[in-house]
């Protein structure tokens, strides 16, 4: 199949990038292994930053220093400066196309305070803001009839003689088929890689790095992948997310002894850490937010409630809600120039999956969701453009088949997978130490080494979870690798890469 512009995941970067392309003119078709509105971006509840001033004041300036000194030094000031200069103009259009902000008394969008920034600069939909936004660029991409294509797996990237990007390899999960699909540009907006940590991330079972993976095979150049934010509060059994929004909102982070450790709208890296501490001291860590009262949680935090007795068992309206540090987000991603394009031309990138230097060593909170949609369109307006340009599609060359080699099936991935997770979580976690990280590192390459002796035991072509599930943790792995890798080169501490003495 053939189209102008291709673009592989719809959350909400996915679906920004096709909206933009669409509407410049050209043909897109959007192909996800996840239905749409279950993408990774309903689970961003904050918030999504923009200086409007509308609680309190605040300056566009403040906003980009506030990123900066999130990132440590890190950052593309010119990435951030278009970025957070963007934002006013990106919430007017969201609430133009119908996101259901919270609003003020006097009717304007809402804002409350996250980690990290000066003032009250995160707009926000009660505690669903992701899942709000998300839905509303699926409804404006129907609108637009943008072409989605469920349930498409990416195996490769498919490229021309040249080494130019021309389309991708794709599974279909249905039939079990593979699927070649050519364009003149493509868009990678396949979400980020923290579940290589496994039961030890808020994240979706499908966050596993994909695009970052399949484009590192394909060349193209990836950065920062040591860098990955450990959200300050999961549920401590589960890992569910509860949204820094709680403590925006003015809750508090207590110890066993019920004493406030720690700044609780510091950046998340510092807050993590002391978390951390204080567990290895022994601790139990709480969440506070009875303080608040009934009305104004159920007001403002509906979702955390819900969460905290749904999988904590507690209600926090009365009840302590027990917390760890988890895998949240990662900064890392394929490297992008300017115009949103990576190292290989014809291959575009947005999302979580791409790095374009504005979130450095450490993201800012409530810059996610901005970063997904100030991005995504640009991806989207510079992939149409790249397309309108080319007169005809490339034809790809030929390529080696994963699929093709002999598994013994020997084995069991699943369990290699879960040990994956628990060794990155203590060794390439919050606090890092070079013997652990050659430790990780030489597991990782092992198991890598043993893929041949993995492969799915099911043989069944519809509808194939083993074999999917395979082939993601091909992926973990090598994204794992990378970020491993990344850690050992990085030998200073800096926002997530935080080394201890051995």
């Amino acid at each position: 199949m053939k189209t102008d512009v291709l673009i592989i995941g719809a959350g909400g970067a996915g679906l920004s990038a096709a909206i933009a392309a669409k509407e410049a003119g050209v043909d897109v078709l959007v192909l996800t292994k996840e239905y749409p509105t279950r993408s990774q971006t309903c689970m961003a509840q904050g918030g999504i930053n923009a200086a409007l001033g509308n609680v309190s004041e605040d300056s566009v300036e403040e906003h980009i220093q506030n990123t900066l000194k999130s990132a440590h030094g890190l950052a593309n000031e010119e990435a951030v400066r278009y970025m957070c200069s963007e934002a006013p103009a990106t919430i007017a259009w969201l609430d133009s196309i119908g996101v259901c902000f919270s609003r003020t008394t006097d009717a304007k969008i809402a804002q409350r305070r996250l980690g990290g920034a000066s003032a009250p600069r995160a707009c926000y939909a009660q505690d669903y803001t992701g899942l709000k936004i998300l839905h509303t660029l699926y409804e404006e991409a129907l609108k637009h009839d943008v072409e989605i294509k469920n349930e498409k797996v990416l195996l490769e990237l498919l490229k021309d003689s040249n080494d130019v990007v021309c389309g991708a390899l794709m599974l279909d999960i249905r039939s079990g088929q593979k699927e070649s699909y050519f364009a003149k540009s493509v868009v990678l907006a396949s979400g980020g890689y923290s579940r290589i940590y496994d039961k030890n991330s808020t994240n979706s079972v499908k966050s596993t790095g994909d695009g970052i993976a399949v484009a590192a095979r394909a060349g193209a150049k990836l950065l920062d992948m040591e860098f990955v934010q450990f959200h300050p509060t999961g549920l401590k059994n589960s890992s569910i997310l509860i949204s820094e929004s709680a403590r925006g909102e003015g809750g508090y982070l207590l110890n066993s002894k019920g004493e406030r450790f720690t700044n609780e709208l510091a950046p998340r890296d510092e807050v993590s850490r002391a978390i951390d501490a204080a567990i290895k001291k022994g601790e139990d860590v709480f969440l506070d937010i009875r303080h608040l009262g009934e009305e104004f949680i159920d007001e403002g935090l509906p979702q955390e409630r819900k969460l905290a007795k749904l999988y904590a068992n507690v209600d926090p309206v009365y009840d302590l809600i027990p917390i760890k540090p988890v895998a949240h987000y990662t900064m890392g991603g394929i490297e992008m120039d300017n115009n949103s394009q990576s190292s290989l031309e014809g291959l575009y990138a947005c999302g979580e999956c791409s790095n374009h230097r504005v979130h450095g060593a450490n993201r800012l909170g409530g810059n996610s969701l901005l970063e997904i949609v100030v991005f995504g369109r640009e991806a989207g307006v510079n992939a149409a453009q790249r397309a309108q340009k080319m007169d005809a599609h490339a034809s790809a060359s030929s390529q080696d088949d994963f699929l093709a080699q002999e598994f013994t099936k020997e084995l069991d991935f699943y369990a290699l997978r879960e040990e994956l997770g628990n060794v990155l979580y203590e060794k390439v976690g919050i606090v890092r130490r070079e013997s652990e990280l050659e430790e990780a590192l030489a597991f990782v390459k092992e198991c890598q080494q043993n893929l041949p002796k993995m492969g799915a035991k099911d043989n069944a072509l519809r509808y194939n979870t083993n074999l999917i599930e395979f082939l993601e943790f091909r992926n973990m792995l090598d994204v794992s690798e990378a970020v491993i890798t990344g850690a050992l080169k990085r030998k200073e501490s800096v926002g997530a890469h935080f080394l201890a003495e051995e």
